[in-house]
């Protein structure tokens, strides 16, 4: 055997090349109606309805009360940042993955339904922002099992398209949820106790409805996606000694496969910048352009569609692609976007001798937005589980939330920062327009340290010790 074959015999294998080189259609389905489910707590709770009615006037006006926000989920990014990373590690090793999906989904259930007490007065916007933040820690730590089981059931012919299906169900859901939401709580397509809009109790069943839908359609994958078996090495490290383990295996990754550790650290940042869209766009389209509550619900469901749409065909692409080239076109995408939302805000314009108004502005380059991001989350999941060495996804997956959550005050607080900035600037109201820019400067700074990134076929799998 020549030193070029040996080479490739030695080679470590990732989790997916080791895996099935079958998927099963069932096992698909199942786990993507997780992402399905999530839906609800994404477009419904984080973006479109509970946090646009917890930046209403009601809870003191909508700058001070999306600063608030932005400074909670900052401060809840910190505490995912201390956590996570060994969460996955342990859920390796231990053979937990599923079980510890679970327990995470049915926490962000019940911290979802919790926001029923979310009373419309400022003294309970604290409450409010709270239960939306320690949600989102607990949405993220079953994030980190849900993606480690990418490899389970995809193979490397059709992991780019399983990744890229799963978002698109996710948005899909979306579609439905806020359909579900609209005809029976915003705008009631016949009378009933739930649409009373008295101390906001519409809103609040919103969250009662979010936590269900979830938790419903989280069930299906606990049943059809088997357990890890349980490792022997390093099942019985105490938790701290588990940083230690992480710690020998992060120099590991970075000595043999530093391309790895690159890549979490652009992903962490651009990552941060597209959740930051979805946080606050449905915030922006309220504050900044005036949208009732019912036209952002209408522009959620429009958007949802494009997104899906967006995703599905990232999928595609990442197949022949390569992940690398998806993420970089949907960040260029979005910087373009965002920016033309920032420069035209809601002032009418003549362009080519046509009125273009500030709500078509955010229609037509919202959708923009909402296109791109799709492809750029899933590929990014897509890229990652074909570095992860056998026996490690969910300790890689734990590193990928942990980078991401551990820069993600970074939009948050740019956000609000710019905000802060803005107020003594400009018109009462038009502070939060601004709010864009730190958004477009995180999604830039990703995009750039992603560049000189090699692509996964280009990079080698990590060899990391077992204990």
């Amino acid at each position: 055997m020549n030193s070029a074959a040996a080479q490739e015999a030695m080679r470590p294998a990732s989790e997916l090349e080791s895996g099935s080189q079958v998927s099963r259609k069932g096992r698909i389905l199942a786990w993507a109606a997780w992402d399905w489910g999530s839906a609800a707590f994404n477009a419904v709770m984080t973006t479109f309805v509970f946090t646009v009615y917890l930046t209403s006037n009601a809870f003191g006006g909508e700058d001070q009360a999306s600063a608030v926000l932005g400074g909670a989920l900052a401060v809840a990014g910190a505490a995912i940042a201390l956590l996570a990373p060994v969460t996955g590690q342990r859920s390796d090793t231990g053979g937990r993955r599923k079980l510890w999906l679970g327990v995470n989904t049915a926490a962000v259930a019940l911290l979802t339904a919790l926001c029923f007490f979310v009373f419309p007065r400022p003294e309970f916007l604290l409450l409010g922002v709270t239960l939306i933040a320690l949600a989102n820690v607990f949405f993220e730590f079953a994030g980190v099992n849900y993606n480690a089981m990418l490899t389970q059931i995809s193979t490397p012919q059709n992991i780019g398209k399983v990744s890229g299906f799963g978002w698109g169900m996710g948005y899909l859901g979306g579609i439905v949820a806020l359909l579900v939401v609209l005809q029976l709580f915003v705008q009631p397509s016949f009378e009933w106790f739930g649409a009373s809009t008295a101390d906001g109790l519409n809103i609040r069943l919103v969250a009662v409805f979010s936590a269900l839908w979830f938790f419903i359609f989280a069930l299906p994958v606990l049943f059809a996606v088997p357990e890890l078996p349980r490792s022997r090495q390093g099942a019985s490290l105490g938790f701290l000694a588990s940083y230690g383990l992480l710690g020998r295996r992060i120099k590991a990754i970075y000595r043999t496969s530093p391309h790895t550790i690159y890549f979490l650290l652009a992903s962490a940042v651009f990552r941060d910048g597209l959740a930051a869209v979805f946080t606050f766009g449905g915030i922006i389209a309220a504050g900044t352009f005036g949208f009732e509550l019912k036209e952002v619900i209408f522009f959620a469901i429009f958007g949802n569609v494009v997104a899906a749409a967006g995703a599905i065909l990232g999928g595609f692409l990442d197949d022949r692609i390569g992940p690398k080239a998806v993420i970089t076109g949907s960040l260029a995408g979005l910087l373009t976007a965002g920016t033309a939302i920032l420069v035209l805000g809601n002032d009418n314009h003549s362009i080519f001798g046509m009125a273009w108004a500030g709500t078509t502005t955010f229609w037509i380059f919202g959708l923009f937005l909402c296109l791109f991001v799709g492809p750029a989350q899933s590929s990014s999941r897509a890229y990652l589980a074909r570095l992860a060495p056998h026996g490690e996804t969910g300790e890689l997956f734990g590193l990928y939330a942990t980078t991401g959550r551990a820069v993600s005050f970074l939009a948050p607080a740019l956000f609000t920062l710019c905000i802060a900035v803005a107020a003594p600037l400009v018109e009462p109201g038009e502070a939060q327009r601004w709010g864009i820019l730190g958004i477009m400067v995180v999604l830039l700074a990703g995009l750039l340290l992603l560049l000189p990134v090699k692509a996964p076929d280009k990079t080698e799998i990590a060899i990391v010790p077992a204990s």
